[in-house]
Order: C-alpha cells, then sequence, then structure tokens
C-alpha cells in the first residue's frame, strides 16, 4: 500500500470518534486471523458489531457459532441475506480472496478483505478489473498502525527530518514491508525498479507462532536483501529473514532518511539551525510498570515532550497489534458509512503487492526487476 496516511487513504492516530448507532459487521473466514476481528468487536461493542460468520463446511460452523456466539451461514450470499452487515471482512486464504471479495461486492456490501487481496499479479489485475471501480474494498494492512511505526510517521507528516527519501525496514515480510516504504515515502503508483539477492546462514529458530520449538539447533535460514528505485531520488531497503516476524534473534528495525536528518528507530537526528545538530527520542508511556498500579497498558508516545500518537483503546490491555487492527476496523466502519477516509483502498494494496511479487523475482532470477504503471495507478 502506501499504508494508511501514505499516499492512500489516512487513518488518524487519535480516539476514533464513536457512531450513534454501532456499526455492523460480518466475517467470512474463521481462521487465526479472522479470529482477531471477531475478538476485538467484541471488546468495542459501542462501535462495532459481529451480526454473524460464513463459513464452508457446516462442522466448522457449529465451532465458529460457539466460539463466536454469532450465527453462521455456509455462504457469504446467505449471510447478507440475512443479517444485511455495514461491512464484511473476508478472512479467507489467499487463492479464494478475489473471487469471495468480489461476490460480496457484488451484493452491493463493502469489504475489509485480508493481505493481500490477490495471489499473483494476473490476478490483482483481474480483481482490479471487476471490482475496482466500485470504490468498495478496504485491504486489512495493518502495520503502520502500530503505534511505533505510527508515531514515526507522524514526525515524518510534521516534516521533522524535512522530506523524506530513503526508508530501510528489517522487521516483517513482503507486502507488510513495502507498504511500510511506500507508506512513509508517499511513493504512489509510478514505475519501480527492483533488485534483490537472497542469502542463507544458519540461525538458531527458537519462536513459531504456536510457541517455543525447544530446538537450539541453527539450521539454514534465508535473508532477503532488495532494493527498489522509486526515481525522483527516493528509495527503499527490504531486509528480512525467514520467520522474523517471531524470531526474537533477529531484532527488527527502521530508519527513515531525510534532507533534514533521520529516525532510526526511536531516535531521532535532525538539523537544528545554524551549526545545530540536534538528537531526539520518542518515548513511550507504559503503565503497570514498577509501582504504577494502573495496569498494563500502553498510554502514548512523545517526542520532544509533545505528545504525537495516542492510544485509541486506552483500558483495553491491547499489544500493538490488537491496537492496530482494531483502529483499521474502526477507520473501516466509519469509511462504510461514508463518515471518514478510505483507510488503505484496494489500489494501494493491489501497488503493494505487486512490488512484493517483484521483489521475490528479483531475487529468483538475479535480474532486476521493472514494474510499470498498472491499472489502478491510472
Amino acid at each position: 500500500m502506501s499504508a494508511p496516511g501514505g499516499s492512500g487513504g489516512s487513518v488518524a492516530a487519535g480516539s476514533p470518534t464513536t457512531p450513534a448507532t454501532p456499526v455492523t459487521i460480518g466475517i467470512i473466514g474463521a481462521g487465526w486471523r479472522a479470529d482477531f476481528f471477531a475478538r476485538l468487536a467484541a471488546l468495542l461493542p459501542e462501535r462495532l458489531v459481529l451480526v454473524g460468520a460464513a463459513v464452508r463446511r457446516a462442522g466448522s460452523a457449529q465451532e465458529v457459532a460457539r466460539r463466536w456466539g454469532v450465527p453462521v451461514y455456509l455462504s457469504p450470499a446467505e449471510l447478507i441475506a440475512k443479517q444485511h452487515p455495514d461491512f464484511v471482512v473476508v478472512s479467507v486464504p489467499w487463492p479464494a480472496t478475489p473471487e469471495v471479495t468480489a461476490a460480496v461486492v457484488g451484493a452491493g456490501v463493502p469489504v475489509l478483505a485480508e493481505t493481500p487481496p490477490a495471489p499473483d499479479a494476473e490476478g490483482l489485475r483481474a480483481l482490479w478489473a471487476e471490482v475496482g471501480g466500485r470504490q468498495l474494498v478496504q485491504v486489512a494492512e495493518q502495520y503502520l498502525l502500530l503505534p511505533g511505526h505510527a508515531a514515526r510517521r507522524e514526525l515524518v507528516r510534521r516534516g521533522v527530518i524535512g522530506r523524506a527519501s530513503s526508508v530501510q525496514v528489517s522487521s516483517t515480510h513482503g507486502y507488510h514491508a513495502v507498504s511500510m516504504i511506500r507508506g512513509l515515502l508517499d511513493a504512489g503508483f509510478g514505475p519501480v525498479r527492483v533488485r534483490a539477492s537472497a542469502f542463507a546462514a544458519p540461525l538458531v529458530d527458537p519462536l513459531t507462532r504456536a510457541g517455543w520449538t525447544d530446538d537450539e539447533t541453527p539450521k539454514e535460514a534465508t535473508t532477503t536483501l532488495a532494493t527498489l528505485d522509486f526515481g525522483d531520488g527516493r528509495s527503499g531497503l527490504y531486509d528480512f529473514t525467514d520467520n522474523q516476524w517471531h524470531n526474537r534473534l533477529r531484532l527488527r528495525r527502521i530508519l527513515i532518511r531525510g534532507s533534514l536528518g533521520e529516525i532510526a528507530d526511536d531516535t531521532v537526528v535532525r538539523w537544528g539551525g545554524p551549526r545545530t545538530v540536534l538528537r531526539s527520542s520518542l518515548v513511550r508511556s507504559q503503565l503497570g510498570h514498577d509501582l504504577n498500579l494502573d495496569g498494563h497498558d500502553t498510554e502514548h508516545l512523545s517526542f520532544d515532550g509533545e505528545v504525537v500518537w495516542h492510544n485509541p483503546f486506552a483500558g483495553l490491555r491491547l499489544m500493538d497489534e490488537e491496537i492496530a487492527i482494531a483502529t483499521l476496523l474502526t477507520a473501516t466502519a466509519s469509511w462504510a458509512r461514508g463518515e471518514g477516509p478510505a483507510p488503505y483502498p484496494l489500489a494501494e494494496a493491489c501497488q503493494d503487492h505487486l512490488l512484493s511479487l517483484a521483489i521475490d523475482r528479483a531475487s529468483a532470477t538475479g535480474e532486476q526487476v521493472q514494474t510499470e504503471v498498472e491499472p489502478w495507478g491510472r
């Protein structure tokens, strides 16, 4: 994407507006990511109400109905006909996402589709040709809504480091990392030159999504390094090692360089006037540490004594990922009712995944890949 707040839509970092009546949502799918949406909707009953779900198998329907406490149907059409949700979350496997998204849009219902919106470039183009003109699809890309990234984006927006020209990300993979790079650079939809290489080296892999592996044997892990040249002096560096999301033996890093300084993780260096270079930090106010008895929660992030990001869901004790997804959900709810901007439109998601695919192709072939302006960028 340009992530929210980049060249696409914009999600404010402050508290979401509570609607007069809750926005109703349906969920298609029942996997690990779908659970996030259902759980967060249940925590925000004044803003969101989950009215039903749709799955493919009757056995799954009974389990989902028990787990989420809502009616469950065996088709998206039945869910929409019976419950009339304000918008529908499509959280199904990659190959099924375009078909299910198109079916919901065909029924005239706004969609929040999981990433990526289609598995490959041809799928992206076909999906755009089918539903792009309807402007009914947002995509669930949340990375620039995580508190730290949202605060960094706000500093870029304020011009603290001047014009942003380069973003380096070593944190997450593929389209997620591209969304951060494009969003922070406000890179748009122009042609991009992509180069990439892959390197394998031994690494202990102690954690997965399922928890500790208790395996201390180093195994081959692949690191992919890629450069993205957006033109006009703007560039991105992509650095990802297998399972870097969970492996704590690889630190997460982000560097944003601009004409007046740079942001390296939580450190900001910038020009302060004649013969003056200033160094400051992003500071997180975290409740529940030491003798603070207010419960474990993130309060805000500040820069030079000024708050640059507030937790919109203070009191719910959410981890950063949940804060980001809840921010996206509530922003989508406002958009679906015509009360807020599009948080992450389909066009942005298509562009981010197109560049992710280009990184994969450049890494596999060792050759430069040049992307061109696609239909969603015209």
